[in-house]
């Protein structure tokens, strides 16, 4: 049964707020067999940090040119200033080396993103861009009226497509694989990798786990970065891998645009709620009723602008006061949006509280970070049994979600959902299908901003645009290459 309770914005204060937290049945939970994140890839003795960047928009991305591992393609203006734009947001960062792609498109978002630096870049052919053999050089239609039946298996079923007696995508999970073979092996604790669309999705993909049936589903835009952490295993084994962030763009995650090549009109967007005060200045009433500080406000306020791209049709948020606070500040910013003159009537937005949103005390604990309650979760069954709460209630939480999303393909709908970290974690592995084991393997900031969208309506797969985006935060945010643990709070 789901709790869905109309919220008015005026009305959203902390004395309507009623704490009602529901937990399912253990039971309930469904656990689909799936590879431990990491496990194929070679141990550890130092943490390290691979930032992984996508080269800027290329002359064949400008004609919607099939590129594959040609080398004929060069950077338009607009990718050079992608890659100038990259290279100012790293700069700060004290990389130890640079892997990149030996294509001139890679290669030279690379130079500019390494500019005055003294390591040489390391070219690894094997970075190259996905081998499409006969569709290389062909633009889209022509692909699609040479090739007909061949070209709609490309584009629906590529982890299975087969051309030239080649299987490109598996070909290049297998190249992935190799390549992290030799990055984890680089002494360096801080590793930039300039490459591809689609091998920087292998890549994301395999040291998590995952088979060549995500490919297409954790986009890669053109100097769009994703960071990955790795953290060596107690007893020598595979490491720890937790991907810090997908896909920060240069632009905004929420302008218009395609998902994986194909127009979307669906979309939810997962909206962290901002900095709560600390554990210490909270009354007996419970971590719940903890209001935003002086930076969530700030974070709940950007969160909103950078919404504006967007016609926000309906706000769900958990019951807890930061959560309300930061969804309120959305919706006012939304229905103010189209009303600038005197007489204009703002726009109505749906806000509507949904408890499977909110979460247990325990995850809001400044003094525990969510990584630590995983890992202490597998030793110490109360909190391993408070994950599995949680996991099991995010099922509830995230059917609603896709309740809210209507299958008529003609029809735009974006919908917001506004929670603590912990349960967007959990919905993120919900809409990737993945068991409650993978909650670790992804990481969210306060004030950060996930979207998901849905090209085949709410019954077809999501596709994750981005996860953990900040730089709509500005000052405020994490910087992108920056660990987030032992960092001053504001």
């Amino acid at each position: 049964m789901l709790f869905l309770t109309p919220l008015s914005p005026s009305s959203a204060g902390r004395r309507s707020l009623r704490r009602c937290i529901r937990c399912s049945a253990v039971q309930d939970l469904e656990r689909s067999p799936a590879p431990r994140p990491g496990a194929s890839l070679p141990p550890l003795r130092a943490a390290k940090r691979v930032v992984l960047v996508r080269h800027g928009q290329s002359t064949w991305n400008a004609e919607g040119r099939i590129q594959g591992s040609s080398d004929i393609s060069v950077l338009t203006p607009k990718g050079e200033s992608q890659a100038e734009t990259s290279r100012q947001m790293l700069l700060s960062d004290s990389f130890d080396a640079c892997f990149t792609s030996p294509l001139a498109r890679s290669r030279r978002t690379a130079e500019i993103i390494w500019e005055g630096r003294d390591d040489e870049l390391i070219p690894d052919s094997d970075l190259r861009e996905i081998d499409l053999y006969s569709f290389q050089g062909l633009l889209k239609h022509e692909g699609k009226e040479r090739y007909g039946v061949l070209y709609k298996q490309w584009q629906k079923n590529a982890a299975n497509f087969s051309i030239d007696g080649h299987y490109p995508v598996r070909e290049l999970w297998d190249r992935a694989q190799s390549c992290w073979e030799r990055i984890l092996a680089h002494e360096g604790k801080s590793v930039l990798v300039v490459a591809h669309n689609a091998v920087n999705q292998a890549l994301v993909a395999t040291c998590l786990g995952l088979g060549a049936e995500y490919f297409r589903i954790l986009l890669q835009s053109n100097c769009g970065a994703s960071v990955l952490d790795f953290t060596p295993s107690t007893g020598g084994g595979p490491p720890n891998v937790c991907l810090n962030r997908l896909n920060q763009t240069p632009n905004s995650p929420v302008a218009a645009g395609s998902s994986g090549g194909r127009k979307t009109s669906k979309r939810i967007i997962l909206a962290c709620q901002g900095t709560t005060q600390s554990s210490s200045e909270i009354s007996l009433g419970g971590m719940g009723y903890a209001p935003l500080n002086m930076l969530g406000t700030i974070q709940s306020q950007k969160t909103a602008e950078v919404l504006l791209d967007l016609k926000v049709n309906s706000i769900l948020c958990s019951p807890q006061v930061a959560a309300v606070d930061t969804a309120t500040a959305i919706c006012e910013v939304q229905e103010a949006a189209d009303c600038l003159g005197a007489d204009c009537v703002p726009r109505h937005v749906e806000m509507k509280n949904l408890l499977e949103l909110e979460i247990e005390d325990v995850f809001q604990a400044k003094q525990k970070s969510f990584g630590d309650i995983v890992q202490a979760g597998w030793m110490g069954s109360m909190e391993y049994k408070t994950l599995e709460r949680l996991w099991a209630q995010s099922k509830d939480a995230w059917q609603a979600l896709l309740d809210e999303l209507p299958d008529d393909s003609e029809l735009d709908r974006v919908v917001v959902a506004v929670g603590h970290p912990a349960i967007h974690l959990a919905l993120i592995c919900r809409c990737l299908d993945l068991p409650m084991e993978y909650m670790s393997s992804f990481h969210l900031d306060d004030g950060s901003i996930s979207v998901i969208d849905f090209p085949d309506g709410p019954k077809g797969r999501g596709i994750v645009r981005c996860t953990n985006y900040t730089a709509h935060l500005g000052r405020w945010s994490i910087p992108i290459t920056r660990p987030t643990e032992n960092d001053e709070e504001f």
